[in-house]
Formats: structure tokens, C-alpha cells, sequence
């Protein structure tokens, strides 16, 4: 069900761990050639891409700090210059930078979080088009979160809104990009114990969150890579765009 991934040309950001490590070992393994974008974990990086390799891809690592417009342009046209060409973009890059409250967010955090889970989506996104348009079609998915929906926990207010304006974003861009045989989608994953949380959250704020998950856990990042193959796989999903799939374990019910 999964054979056309094989040979398709696909770049995720912030893909050296977390999530984004997961989606592209999976994709890779599937035949999929793969862009590991990375900022400033080089050696996780290479493991992920050496991993595909392994298993008989191919892959590519490309460092840059896609919080930057230029940036974000040079990793797409790079991903694609290497791979011969794009097919499917996935905006995973993103982070809090911190849990800090309202009365102490200054305008250098505010603009760190904004550019690095907002920014970096717009540009990059723009910069994919003009590749999905000359071969007549493209995927584009996102990466929001179940904070979009929910507000996020203490000090998050910021990053939680950010992920919220990715997954307008993903709705808007769906609409205007339908006639260009482009999909939009995105995938917002729950308490997910990634080094993530490992960075930004305690024992008892992850218990807490454990606590109000039907299913009794905390998700893993594997346990989000499915979401990611059914909407980068046509044959599953040519009629779906505009859709913000939730993966959280029950924690919430939109």
C-alpha cells in the first residue's frame, strides 16, 4: 500500500530526532529519498540518514536554521537540487523555546518562537511551490499539536498560539493551493515523551498529562509516523486536504 513512497522525494525539516527522526526513517525505509534537515544536531542527523542508508534509501543531510526566510529557502532548494526534484514537503521544525509566563515574554522570545514554529512554515512552503507546480502537483504537511487546541501548559501561551496559527495555515493553504494539485494537511500530535518534553516539561507535569489520556500513556514519536504516511500516500489519501489529524491517545476529543 505504501509502494509509491518508493523513490519519492521528500524533505522534513527538523527531522534529526523526535517525530521528524521517526517520520524519516519510516519514510526512508519505505523507498521514499529523504532530507534530513537539521539546525544545530549534526551527529543525530547523520545517524537518521545513515540509518536509511542502511536499510537501503537514500538520504541527505542539510544543516540551516530555517527560523531565517533565506534560510528556510536555501534548505528547500538544496533538499531539492540533491534529491532531483520534490514531491513532498514536511514542516516538522519547530520548539517552545522555553517555558515563560505572559508577564515575562520580551519581544526577542517572542520573536524566536514565532519565527522558528511560523516562519519557518511560510517560507518554506513558498519556497517548495514553484517545484509542486512544474511537475503538477505536491503534498505539503505540517506539524501542529494538541496545544492549538487546548492552550498548551504553563508558559506556553506563545508557542501553543503559534501552533494554532500553523493550523489555520494548513486550512487556508488547502484552499488556495486545491487548484494546483497541491494537499495541505497537517499532524498534531499529543503528549508525545520525546526529548521535547524531556527539555521543557517535569516529571509531574508529565504525569498530570498522563493522568487525562483515555489510553493511559504518553504517546512515542513512532506512534505519530502513521498519521504522516497516510497523508504523504495518494492511494490513502488523494481526497484529503485542509485536515488537521489529532494524534494524542484519547487526550483530546475535538
Amino acid at each position: 500500500m505504501f509502494d509509491e513512497l518508493r523513490g519519492k522525494r521528500v524533505l522534513i525539516t527538523g527531522a534529526s530526532r523526535g517525530i521528524g527522526a521517526a517520520v524519516a526513517k519510516r519514510m526512508g525505509a519505505l523507498g521514499a529519498h529523504v532530507a534530513v534537515h537539521y539546525h544545530s544536531s549534526e551527529g543525530p542527523a547523520k545517524a537518521v540518514c545513515e540509518e536509511i542508508e542502511a536499510a537501503g534509501g537514500k538520504a541527505v543531510c542539510l544543516k540551516g536554521d530555517v527560523s531565517r526566510s533565506s534560510e528556510a529557502v536555501r534548505v528547500v532548494e538544496e533538499a531539492a537540487k540533491a534529491l532531483g526534484g520534490l514531491d513532498i514537503l514536511v514542516n516538522n521544525a519547530g520548539d517552545m523555546l522555553g517555558r515563560v509566563s505572559l508577564a515575562d515574554i520580551d519581544d526577542d522570545h517572542y520573536d524566536r518562537v514565532l519565527d522558528l514554529n511560523v516562519r519557518s512554515v511560510i517560507a518554506a512552503s513558498r519556497a517548495a511551490l514553484p517545484y509542486f507546480r512544474q511537475q503538477g502537483r505536491g503534498n505539503i504537511i505540517h506539524t501542529s499539536s494538541i496545544a492549538a487546541r487546548n492552550g498548551g501548559g504553563p508558559g506556553a501561551g506563545l508557542y501553543a498560539s503559534a501552533k494554532g496559527f500553523v493550523s489555520t495555515l494548513t486550512r487556508n493553504m488547502a484552499k488556495e493551493l486545491a487548484g494546483d494539485n497541491i494537499r495541505v494537511n497537517a499532524v498534531a500530535p499529543g503528549t508525545i515523551a520525546t526529548d521535547f518534553h524531556e527539555r521543557h516539561s517535569n516529571d509531574a507535569q508529565l504525569e498530570a498529562a498522563r493522568a487525562t489520556i483515555p489510553q493511559g500513556r504518553l504517546g512515542s514519536a513512532e506512534d505519530c509516523v502513521g498519521a504522516y504516511l497516510f497523508l504523504a500516500t495518494d492511494a490513502l489519501s488523494d481526497y484529503v486536504t485542509g485536515q488537521v489529524i489529532e494524534v494524542n491517545g484519547g487526550q483530546l476529543m475535538p
